[in-house]
């Protein structure tokens, strides 16, 4: 009942804003010129295993300056691989400014708070978090892998890499993520005795999309896990699903002000 009221005040809130279909920056950056090293430096200093230093970030001071770069950029003149990867950038560098913020998903109204309430400036255009991956993540690209690349600061969410995406190895990175995640004891178990596979909440919410692409969830799975005997038995949907619960506490120490 918690995570349908939780589900319903998303849907119902969300509603009230949409994501942005055009964008008009002031100081437009070119195409060509469009990077992600600050986000790269940033992530390759203050991110280990997941462990996001929320104190470093805040005292290095260095993600507004690509936060007001994301500002420059009008996605829609980028490719398609190039375009995705910004938008997996921006979701996760947003995550972490809302968190430096003071804003937290740590209670239903904090998520509220978090995902819809703070909005942020794409090429001039204001977006939330719950419409960027939704209607832009979701919406436009149909690539569930996208669902183990962006982060919103909790313990169950996918692990923040050390890196940030490009769209020259877009392809190789998603996959990397997926089988990551799909292969962590912490995020999803496998009881091989009794056939029970208990998985992220993540694989519940966006059930539709790893439908549409493998047919089940467990299809879906069975696609990404190591152990080919493993992989054989969820594909052929020999196993009972159940959903854990999913852990809000921040991905990392606090920031301190």
């Amino acid at each position: 009942m918690r995570n349908f009221l939780i589900g319903a005040l998303m849907i119902v809130l969300g509603g009230c804003s949409t994501a942005p279909t055009s964008f008009t920056p002031s100081d437009p950056l070119p195409p060509e010129q469009v990077s992600h090293r600050l986000w790269q430096e940033l992530l390759s200093v203050d991110v280990r295993d997941g462990v996001v230093d929320y104190p470093a970030i805040l005292r290095q001071g260095q993600l507004p300056s690509y936060v007001s770069l994301l500002n420059r950029v009008d996605p829609g003149r980028l490719s398609a691989g190039e375009r995705l990867a910004f938008w997996i950038n921006a979701y996760n560098a947003f995550a972490v400014t809302g968190i430096l913020d003071g804003y937290s998903p740590d209670t239903l109204f904090g998520r509220y708070r978090y995902f819809i309430a703070r909005e942020y400036s794409v090429g001039g255009q204001s977006v939330n978090l719950y419409n960027l991956e939704r209607e832009i993540l979701i919406a436009q690209f149909h690539e569930p892998r996208v669902h183990f690349a962006i982060v919103c600061a909790s313990a169950s969410c996918p692990k923040l890499q050390s890196w940030a995406f490009e769209g020259q190895h877009l392809d190789e990175q998603l996959n990397r993520v997926t089988r990551e995640f799909v292969n962590d004891p912490l995020r999803n178990r496998f009881d091989r005795s009794r056939k029970v596979a208990s998985l992220s909440m993540i694989f519940k919410w966006f059930a539709k999309d790893f439908e549409a692409r493998s047919g089940s969830i467990l299809a879906y799975v069975g696609e990404h896990v190591q152990d080919p005997s493993l992989r054989q038995d969820l594909q052929a949907g020999d196993y009972t699903v159940e959903f854990l619960d999913y852990d809000w506490h921040l991905n990392g120490p606090s920031p301190q002000y």
